[in-house]
């Protein structure tokens, strides 16, 4: 079975390689991933490129890496990071917390990973989440710089962030905690998505219950709190309930919610191969976990289109793809946001996603 998975993880890494990936502006020793295929002039051109899509392809390279070391892929892990830097006009950081916790992780793993290492750009953005905490202003850490929104989506990838730095554990179940007293809905379990200037912001992603998940699970295992492993118990039933209610979890369409899913299923990966604790709730949280990773991944897969023998999934697993043109609406940058593209195929976000969740098939069956 592992090998099934590995042989599907490997095609959706070729298909992504082949129709997405190119040097930024023709330099030699970079790479970047056009946002659309077929690309349009301005993709090609990276007139727009989106900063935290970009860290979910080096992060999926590095799944690749760790399911099958190869050293040409070492390359391409040096290109993809030289060529996020130079399109972010030289610097690591953004106005986006949870943009820069995204490339935060992907850098961290890269360098244990790969032992490639980027210790200036992890300590740079280390200092942005660790001096973004204001709890007197209702949070957490806000959504973006000078701003009121203080979300699921950034303190949860950052608090995975400093966990896994392993020197801010406390600071990391402070973000924990505050989501777990803040954004959790009594009714169902699942995470809210913040809270704006004292209201809370009520929308239920499924991204948000992968970032929290995923925090839960790390510090589950980085510390002796029976507090964590209840709490990913309860949102890996959440999950199942509410967002994977037929056992395959639900799309979000194009743009940026082309990568809710696989995050989703990255954590889900995590909780069933790491979540400690021997007593039957344990067990049958991982058991879940797996089995809704598993059961998308099948999906995804028979109703993927195959084209020139590699594969273009849509952005709902249970429903076949639909293979985009080069017509068509693109996906446009609003308010903080990137929308869906016409047909969400083309979008780079919704094949990430659709290779991240063959990646985290292998892993749970690996």
């Amino acid at each position: 079975m592992d090998q099934l998975w590995a042989n599907r993880a490997a095609s959706a890494e070729a298909a992504v390689v082949k129709r997405h990936l190119r040097p930024l502006w023709g330099l030699p020793g970079t790479q970047l991933g056009a946002v659309g295929w077929p690309p349009t002039r301005r993709d090609r051109l990276f007139g727009t490129w989106h900063y935290w899509w970009q860290a979910h392809l080096l992060d999926c390279l590095i799944d690749a890496q760790l399911r099958d070391p190869r050293p040409d892929r070492l390359g391409g892990i040096r290109k993809q990071m030289r060529g996020h830097r130079l399109r972010n006009m030289g610097r690591w950081t953004n106005s986006y917390y949870d943009d820069m916790a995204w490339l935060a992780l992907a850098l961290e793993r890269a360098e244990k990973v790969t032992g490639i290492a980027r210790a200036r750009a992890l300590k740079t953005l280390y200092d942005q989440f660790v001096d973004a905490w204001v709890p007197e202003d209702g949070g957490g850490i806000p959504w973006r710089k000078q701003d009121q929104f203080f979300n699921a989506p950034a303190n949860g990838p950052a608090g995975i962030f400093l966990t896994r730095c392993g020197v801010r554990l406390r600071r990391a179940q402070q973000m924990a905690d505050w989501i777990d007293e803040t954004l959790i809905d009594p009714e169902t379990h699942l995470v809210f998505d913040g809270i704006k200037a004292g209201s809370l912001v009520r929308a239920q992603y499924t991204y948000c219950q992968g970032v929290v998940l995923g925090l839960e699970t790390e510090l589950a295992v980085r510390t002796s709190d029976d507090r964590h492993r209840v709490r990913v118990r309860r949102l890996v039933a959440a999950i199942g309930n509410h967002m994977a209610p037929s056992g395959i979890l639900k799309g979000a369409g194009g743009g940026d919610g082309g990568l809710f899913s696989g995050i989703t299923a990255r954590y889900l990966a995590l909780a069933a191969t790491a979540l400690p604790g021997e007593v039957a709730k344990d067990t049958a949280a991982r058991d879940s976990a797996r089995a809704i990773v598993l059961a998308s991944a099948e999906a995804a897969w028979e109703n993927r289109q195959s084209l020139d023998g590699l594969p273009l999934f849509g952005p709902s697993w249970d429903c076949a793809a639909e293979v985009p043109t080069a017509g068509g609406g693109q996906g446009q940058f609003v308010e903080g946001a990137v929308n869906s593209s016409q047909t969400p195929e083309r979008d780079l976000s919704v094949q990430l996603s659709g290779w991240m969740l063959m990646e985290a098939a292998h892993t749970v069956t690996a």
